[in-house]
């Protein structure tokens, strides 16, 4: 309990400033985050859910693009979540998305939104390179999504390719605000594929600056 205290807590205070300007600063290296939105696989009435939702942002412009959708956000932190609310009020979405602070190590699709059955369409934007449990937050995707259904992630890669500078210099900004490359994710990802979870596409943003995914849920459960 304490370690999940503090990790909300520490979410709190980072954003407890931040978050007015979040969206504002964070359009100019969040690469991908529209396309991901554009390219998901959606029917009118899915429940798709955003893990990390920070300010709603991604939420609103979904709601926009689909607008019979029902979709629902998670996020650690109280303060996050206060922006947010006031985002989705301010939209006049407030029938369409359901917010709630959690874990996303410990989502649940009942115990935490109260529903009947999992998700059709679970999405990360940039938020298992801010998560440190990011493994058990996958897991716990993967038993929140209905089989045959998909999880979407745009995050930051290796920058392969790109010069060494620049790398460098990303990576030392990044780590102001928590923010880990995770490259292991997407052999972990594959992982997940070779043991038979899912079906995994993988597409490079920007000469792999970063990776958009598409991980397809197996249709059967795995023994």
């Amino acid at each position: 309990m304490a370690a999940i205290l503090n990790q909300a807590e520490a979410m709190d205070r980072m954003y407890r400033v931040t978050r007015h300007v979040y969206d504002l600063s964070r359009k100019y290296y969040l690469l991908g985050r529209d396309r991901l939105l554009r390219e998901m696989d959606l029917r009118p009435a899915d429940r798709v859910l955003e893990v990390g939702c920070g300010t709603a942002r991604n939420l609103v412009k979904l709601a926009r693009l689909h607008p019979s959708t029902r979709l629902y956000g998670l996020d650690a932190s109280a303060q996050m979540l206060e922006t947010a609310q006031q985002q989705v009020r301010s939209s006049r979405l407030a029938d369409q998305i359901v917010l709630r602070q959690c874990l996303a190590e410990d989502l649940h699709f009942e115990r935490t939104f109260g529903l009947a059955e999992p998700f059709d369409a679970i999405f990360f934007s940039y938020s298992l390179s801010m998560i440190p449990t990011w493994q058990q937050a996958l897991h716990a995707s993967l038993g929140s999504l209905k089989p045959g259904q998909s999880f979407y992630i745009v995050d930051f890669w290796d920058q392969a390719g790109l010069p060494g500078w620049f790398q460098d210099l990303l990576k030392g900004w990044l780590k102001l605000f928590h923010v880990h490359h995770r490259p292991e994710l997407i052999d972990y990802l594959r992982n997940l594929q070779a043991d038979g979870h899912g079906e995994l596409t993988l597409s490079p943003i920007a000469g792999r600056y970063a990776f958009l995914a598409r991980f397809s849920r197996a249709a059967a459960a795995v023994g």
